[in-house]
């Protein structure tokens, strides 16, 4: 039987399933957390342009969190327009 090589992502996951860091999930929560992944699905592109010191600015906050600073754009426009 072949073994199957697992990227180093997989790897994690598997790592955190043994540990027990998933729960399982209701159908109905599995349900409204795959509709919320679907609603924020990025479907068009937008081109800005930005002074270099804030985006700079930007891209340090994004990697204090841990996410690129294109997501961190996105999320701060999103809560903008739905606040």
């Amino acid at each position: 039987m072949r073994r199957i090589q697992l990227t180093r992502a997989e790897q994690d996951i598997e790592r955190a399933l043994l540990r027990g860091e998933y729960r399982d999930v209701s159908k109905a929560e599995f349900d409204e957390i795959a509709q919320t992944l679907a609603h924020r699905r990025k479907d068009t592109v937008l081109n800005i342009r930005v002074n270099s010191e804030d985006l700079q600015a930007i891209k340090n906050r994004a990697r204090r969190h841990g996410i690129k600073y294109q997501t961190f754009i996105a999320e701060l426009l999103h809560r903008v327009a739905h606040s």
